[in-house]
């Protein structure tokens, strides 16, 4: 069974730090590029940051630059997302989605392919 669940969100002040991670069950996302989006209710999805299978090209959305590190290790069937000087405005529920079809760090995030989500509140 194809299984995608994030962790790692939480409650924690501006200023600080938290590490999510993405682990997938049933295929391997050696094959997929990765990447973390991010929903805050009545808001656009928006794409925060992107991995490609190598691992070797990121990007990231303008909002994150600087304070957020995409990272996988496709031993662990794992991504990761550090996320440092958090904002308030980082508040959202967290997704990770995995793409299939492309050498290149470009993500969408569909239904099959991605898990439930974390939530990640920054307090002021």
């Amino acid at each position: 069974q194809l299984q995608i669940v994030e962790s790692g969100g939480g409650l924690v002040q501006t200023g600080g730090s938290l590490r999510l991670s993405c682990v997938a069950s049933g295929f391997s996302l050696e094959y997929y590029a990765l990447g973390w989006f991010r929903q805050v209710p009545g808001k656009e999805r928006e794409k925060v940051a992107c991995i490609n299978r190598s691992g070797d090209s990121t990007n990231y959305a303008d909002s994150v630059k600087g304070r957020f590190t995409i990272s996988r290790d496709n031993s662990k069937n794992t991504v990761y997302l550090q996320m440092n000087s958090l904002k308030t405005e980082d508040t959202a529920v967290y997704y990770c989605a995995a793409t299939a079809g492309t050498d290149q760090a470009i993500c969408v995030m569909t239904d099959a392919y991605r898990g439930q989500g974390t939530q990640v509140t920054v307090s002021s």
